[in-house]
């Protein structure tokens, strides 16, 4: 008989993950947790950005200068994020409710960015006056000839004025009121009809405030009952945010020249 031989092959001891493979996965496992890591973080920031819109609530202030004069202004109650900062602007443009006076906060936001609420928003712009004249003083020089036949009775104790077709203030009119030692009040508005809901900004006038500021400020027809308290309070407003009038060369050099003249 022949025999058999049985060979005994070597035991195969290659592990079934390689010290490569596991030191590649270890990595992305890493990168994948430092990825959803970022990913939140970014996510976190972005939703509260998205959630504010534009809006800000902080109460950081700004030092700005327009024309003559210069003012404070919180960031909340700026409307656009870059009008947020420090020095000399032509323009600035700002939100307040009505009645508080205050700027935007989480608090608040569905007044701010429903339009269903919008009525009790006040929005304004702070320019470098270029007429000599305000609203209520534009009324005798140049709306009066303006206006379409005799004055109707207005709302809230106001006088309705229509202007002529082609006039440029087609669909508007004037409402004007008299107050006691100051200038009659004037402002135009669009109003809405019978059916028709009043929008956010259907009204607007304007103030000169300062030295050398206008403030063009609009609100809704529905708050049309409350125009002397606006009128006051925007007035009050812009006025305690001045906290200074920085002399222009050529007024210095006026000023220079009569104290010499006086001498």
């Amino acid at each position: 008989m022949h025999g058999t031989d049985t060979a005994t092959e070597p035991a195969d001891h290659t592990p079934l993950l390689s010290n490569r493979f596991l030191a590649i996965l270890t990595v992305a496992v890493m990168v994948l947790a430092l990825l959803s890591l970022g990913i939140s973080l970014f996510g976190h920031r972005f939703g509260e950005r998205w959630s504010l819109a534009g809006h800000s609530d902080s109460t950081e202030t700004f030092d700005t200068s327009i024309g003559l004069d210069r003012l404070r202004i919180t960031a909340n109650t700026i409307r656009f994020a870059d009008q947020r900062k420090h020095g000399a602007t032509e323009r600035l443009d700002l939100y307040l409710l009505w009645p508080e006076m205050t700027g935007y906060s989480k608090e608040n936001r569905r007044r701010f960015d429903d339009l269903t609420q919008t009525q009790s928003l006040i929005f304004l712009q702070l320019s470098q006056s270029t007429m000599s004249r305000d609203m209520s003083g534009r009324v005798e020089p140049i709306y009066s000839h303006l206006f379409a036949g005799t004055a109707e009775s207005g709302p809230f104790g106001l006088s309705l004025h229509r202007f002529v077709p082609g006039a440029g203030y087609d669909g508007e009119i004037l409402l004007t009121g008299s107050r006691h030692d100051k200038p009659d009040y004037a402002v135009r508005c669009l109003l809405p009809g019978p059916d028709g809901p009043a929008s956010g900004s259907d009204c607007q006038r304007d103030i000169h405030v300062g030295r050398d500021l206008t403030v063009l400020y609009r609100f809704s027809s529905d708050l049309l009952s409350d125009w002397q308290r606006i009128d006051s309070a925007i007035e009050g407003y812009i006025r305690s945010r001045i906290v200074s009038a920085p002399r222009s060369a050529t007024l210095q050099k006026r000023a220079n020249a009569a104290t010499n003249d006086s001498l």
